[in-house]
């Protein structure tokens, strides 16, 4: 049986009908908490997008940190989060795939549309440099500094050798010309270039600066 009553207003309501608003009420909220995905034509996964309650796009001036830097970036309220990414990347240098975007106190992923997710004009992102990232970085930055100290050292061998070949050299022409060379002198030279070698030798050496030291030890 259904029940009827009045309100305040003598207006009379009916209770199962406000059960079923309710319960649709609650169904909307589920509905809008599940997130489904579609791929674009080029290969991208984006947030699905509902079409009967699509909005016409517009301008959008965002507020970006990202540690000490502050950033407004002018975007397409219909672009993902991946979009925006690569307009950063134009600001910072920072690449996309080492960005993650904090908005509201998540990390939204590429896919996901800006204005889908609740940004809006002025809203603030976060943006902060994937750990991961930041390590290779350091390791590389390693990397580079022990080729260039490596680079020094071989070209500081190198001109010292070239400096005691210049000596060989007069010596043999001494020589061949009939005049005698002192012992000692011989044994000083070659003394002085083993321990040019021996520098060669203790030199860690990667890519580049590997061949270099190998070249130096073939001509040695």
């Amino acid at each position: 049986m259904m029940k009827r009553g009045s309100n305040v207003y003598g207006i009379m309501s009916d209770s199962s009908a406000s059960t079923t608003t309710i319960t649709s009420s609650s169904s909307f909220t589920l509905r809008d908490e599940c997130v489904e995905w579609e791929m674009r034509p080029g290969g991208m996964l984006v947030q699905k997008r509902n079409e009967k309650i699509e909005v016409p796009p517009t301008i959008l001036r965002l507020r970006v940190s990202y540690g000490a830097l502050r950033y407004e970036i002018s975007v397409n309220s219909q672009a993902t989060f991946g979009e925006l990414k690569k307009l950063l990347m134009a600001e910072t240098g920072l690449p996309p795939a080492d960005q993650r975007l904090m908005y509201k106190g998540k990390e939204r992923e590429n896919g996901q549309y800006l204005d889908t997710c609740g940004v809006k004009d002025r809203s603030k992102v976060i943006l902060i440099e994937d750990p991961a990232s930041i390590e290779r970085r350091y390791i590389q930055m390693r990397k580079n500094s022990r080729i260039q100290s490596a680079h020094r050292a071989i070209s500081s061998v190198t001109m010292e050798v070239d400096k005691l070949a210049e000596q060989v050299s007069a010596i043999e022409k001494s020589i061949s010309s009939g005049i005698k060379v002192p012992e000692v002198q011989i044994t000083t030279l070659i003394e002085m270039l083993m321990r040019q070698a021996l520098k060669l030798d203790s030199i860690s050496a990667e890519g580049d600066a590997t061949s270099l030291k190998n070249l130096q030890e073939s001509a040695g």
